[in-house]
Parts: structure tokens; sequence; C-alpha cells
């Protein structure tokens, strides 16, 4: 199971119905006959090569691939060059997938940049399926995403065969035997031994720091003078990052479903934890049901399932405590996804664990044929390079207790993570926490759900704090689900519209009910 730190698990569906893309040229292309290139007052990136901040964008109607077929409208890919070694711009490079669509309305501002969380998730598929969401924002925005290094069209990484992944389904994720333990450690070491030879020298070169000044890159070959960004989940500590390293070049930006940046390793599956209980307990409230009552029901469910998992309609497969457990996190991602939950628990009960099997499944992007995507790949091997801390297993014994009792239905296998995810990882991470600060910057606008189960609400003020006075502006809603922004409340679409479209910030404080 991947980390829950992941908007993608909210589209898993709709990505599925999505494009990648392809250079080449285009008659139906628009008034820059599909190709497009820095702006003379879009301030080019320090230490760039010539070569790469003069590149030209052709822009091209996106192509369908096997598993999708090309989005509908007047979307646009291309293929930008950057430099695979940031620290050596003139060597080596590597192609980035980028996908657009021109502003629909005259009184254009910009580019309007879109990072989807992950890390890994893939922008170029995702873009298109959100276009609509952000009807408004696209009159006066070029809507733009990409694949991050490392990300699917991006020279994305595959660290497993589908075939070895649905076996390793059955390696028990919160191991109560020695047995069990070896068996679980082994499994997270060989995972970080596939991705090292799929990905190679590219390894060292996914990091967060890397994709940021992609970024600032990208930025100048649009044409942009400033970063106009939009972060999701762990868009937001990417965009944090931006602001850290080119506080001068910040323009309109919007950290929504935000990352606690002053929390370790440890700190963040302690957070998920608080956080996906929370919404757990939203979620049982909401059926009539005691919280704590409640919550020991699954728990004991789950413990009958690591005896002896059920059986479901999908021939061979059975549902373990570990897929349960993944296919109850799901629908915590969304309120609309409660009624999903609660048939899929009632049919678990019954002794039919096929509702969550098939939840699972959505979450770790598995199709009917048995074909598996690629994210949790992309996001171990960045959040691997990026994360210096590899916990033992000894610390991750000692801190079991203090999880289980934050949560006792995930603490358990979020303790565990920590020991697991990294193991043995070939490459060294780069910090213990990332660094954000970006004194001098133009107001950021921070938006935090108090019911967000993935992020929970507390890190949208840290993350204001550390962005520094008169940067961090926090928008909060008092909700449900994973992100604030076009999830019904028009009190947070219009705050976050004014300041995009009008540049008009809110007042930092402000709670949308």
């Amino acid at each position: 199971m991947a980390r829950l730190v992941r908007w993608t698990a909210l589209t898993a569906a709709a990505a599925l119905l999505t494009a990648g893309c392809s250079g080449g040229s285009s008659d139906e292309d628009k008034d820059d006959g599909g190709r497009s290139s820095a702006a003379p007052s879009a301030a080019a990136p320090s230490g760039v090569p010539k070569a790469l901040a003069s590149q030209t964008l052709d822009w091209a109607r996106c192509k369908g691939t096997d598993e999708a077929p090309a989005p509908d409208g007047d979307w646009q890919c291309a293929t930008l060059r950057a430099p695979l070694d940031w620290s050596d711009p003139d060597g080596e490079t590597i192609d980035l997938a980028l996908i657009r669509s021109r502003a629909s309305g005259d009184d254009r501002i910009g580019s309007l940049l879109f990072n989807f969380g992950g890390p890994g998730g893939s922008g170029v598929s995702m873009m298109p399926s959100y276009g609509d969401s952000v009807s408004s924002l696209h009159q006066r925005y070029d809507l733009v995403s990409w694949d991050p290094r490392g990300v699917a069209a991006s020279e994305g990484v595959r660290c497993r065969t589908d075939e070895a992944i649905e076996a390793a389904e059955s390696v028990d994720s919160t191991p109560d035997t020695a047995a069990e333990e070896r068996a679980y450690l082994k499994d997270a070491a060989d995972f970080g031994k596939g991705c090292e030879q799929a990905a190679g020298k590219l390894m060292k070169h996914v990091s967060t720091t890397d994709t940021a000044r992609d970024m600032d890159l990208m930025r100048h070959v649009l044409g942009d003078e400033k970063l106009h960004y939009f972060g999701i989940s762990y868009g937001t500590e990417l965009g944090g990052v931006y602001a850290h390293l080119f506080p001068e070049r910040v323009g309109r930006v919007v950290l929504d479903a935000v990352v606690d940046p002053g929390a370790d390793t440890m700190g963040h599956a302690e957070n998920q934890a608080r956080g996906f209980q929370r919404a757990l307990d939203d979620y049982l409230e909401s059926t009539g049901q005691e919280p704590g009552q409640g919550s020991r029901k699954i728990a004991g469910l789950l413990e009958r399932l690591d005896a002896e998992p059920l059986p479901t309609s999908s021939p061979g497969r059975k549902l373990t405590q570990t897929l349960a457990l993944t296919g109850i996190v799901l629908p915590l991602y969304s309120e609309s996804g409660w009624p999903a939950l609660t048939s899929a628990l009632e049919a678990a009960e019954e002794g039919d664990g096929s509702e969550l099997l098939a939840l699972a499944d959505g979450y770790n992007e598995r199709d009917p044929s048995g074909r598996y995507g690629t994210t949790t790949h992309s996001q171990r091997v960045i959040s691997c390079l990026d994360d210096k801390q590899r916990p033992t297993v000894e610390e991750t014994k000692k801190l079991l207790p203090r999880f289980e009792k934050v949560s006792p239905v995930f603490g358990a296998f979020l303790g565990w993570d920590t020991a697991g995810w990294c193991r043995d990882w070939p490459v060294a991470g780069q910090h213990e926490t990332p660094e954000v600060s970006a004194p001098g910057a133009a107001p950021i606008l921070v938006v935090g759900n108090t019911g967000d189960p993935a992020t929970p609400y507390e890190g949208a003020r840290r993350m204001a704090d550390e962005l520094g006075k008169d940067v961090g502006v926090v928008l909060t809603w008092k909700g449900e689900g994973h992100g604030a922004y076009g999830s019904g409340s028009d009190c947070v679409d219009s705050a976050v519209d004014a300041y995009l479209l009008k540049g008009t910030v809110p007042k930092d404080g402000k709670v949308c009910s």
C-alpha cells in the first residue's frame, strides 16, 4: 500500500480516462502556431544554458496511449528539456511532458501551473479531467500541468512488474511474528533495489528541489515573469520549496490540502494517523455510530482478516488485512465516498470482501485486467530522495503504542510504514524537513480543511508560519475531504478566485464554515 499523502487517490478513475502527450505539429493549434518561447520580459533562471533557456515548446494535439484516449477539447502537449543534474546544468538533459489549454477569454493573466500531489501524480493525465473544476480560472489563465521528473511520461519509474505487485499484496504490513517481520522488511528492501535498477542515474535527480528548479525553467519558457501556481497536497510542499528558492519570482500562489513542512518522517505518520482517524470518526458519527465503538468494530474486522482473509468475486484474490485497510482509506478522501464505505464494510462483515477489494484496487490504480499504475513507484523514489531519515525497526516498535493510541485503525500500519518505506534505500536522502521560508515573497494563499484526512489542518498554519510574516495567509474551511477548493464551499471558491483573478488577498485567518 502506498503512503497516504496522495491527492491522486481521489481521481484514480478519472486519470484512467485521460491521455499522455507527444510532440509534433498540428494545424489546429492556436495563434502561436503551436509554438511558444519565453517572452522578453520573463526573467531567465540563473545558470541555465542558453540552449535550454531559449528553447521553444512545440505545442501539438495530445495523442492517446494504449491505456487512454487523447483528451477532448483544445488540450495541447509539448516537451520541455531540463538539466538532468541541476548542479551541472550544461550536462545531460531530461525531457518533461507538459499539457496546456489556452485561456478562454481575452483578458489573459498568464499561465497557471498545477501540481496535483503524490509525489508521483501525473499532471498530464489529471489536468484535462480537472479543467471543468477551474473553468472560472480558465478564462484568464492558460491551464498548464506536467509530469514531474521520474513520473509517467517524464521518464517515469516502474520498480516492479504487475505480477510482483500483486504477489506483494500478501505481505503483512503490520507484522506480528518474526517471520512476518522478515518478509515485510525484505519486500521493502527489494522494492528499493527494483527502483534502482529501473531508474538508474535518474535515481539521484528526482527530488522536490530538482522539480522546483524545473518549474522556474518552465515559468521562463512559458513566458511568465512570475510563477502563478496551484499546488494540492504534496504540491503544497513543492510550492513552498519553490517559494524558498525563488521568492522574487512568486506570483499568485495557492496551496490547498497542505503538507506540514515541519513534520519529519515520524511526525508525518502520526499526523496522518490522527487525520484519518478524525475522518473515520466523522464518518461513523454520520451513520449514527459512536466513534470509539465503531472504530473498535472496524479494528476487530481487520484483526480477523489478519488471521483469515475473506473471499472475493475476483478470481484467485482474497481480501487481506492490508487491502481492507486500503479500501477503507480511499472513501475517506471525500465525503461523497462515505456511502460506498458503508456498503463495503457491511459486505465484509457478512463475509464478502469484494467491495473493499474494489476500493483498494481504485487506490492502488489496478485496472480489471490486473495492470497497476506507477504513481506509488514514483512517489517512493521521490520521497526517499527527499527524506534523509531512515527509522529503524527498534525505533518504530518503540513508537507503535503511541501510534495505536492516536488511531486504533490506522496507527499500526502508519507506524510500521516508517520502517519499511525507505528500507535499505540505495540513495541517501537530502533533508529531515523541507525548507520553505520565503522572506520577501508576495502573499501566498494557504488553504486548510479541518476535516482533511491525508494532510491534517494543522499543516496549513505551520506552512504559513514557515513561509514567513506577510507571506503565508491562511484560509480555513470547516469541511470534509482532502482539499477545499472545488469541494462545495462557495466561500472558499470565491476567496480563491478573487485572489487568483484579481489579486485580492483575503484576511489572514478567514474562516469558511
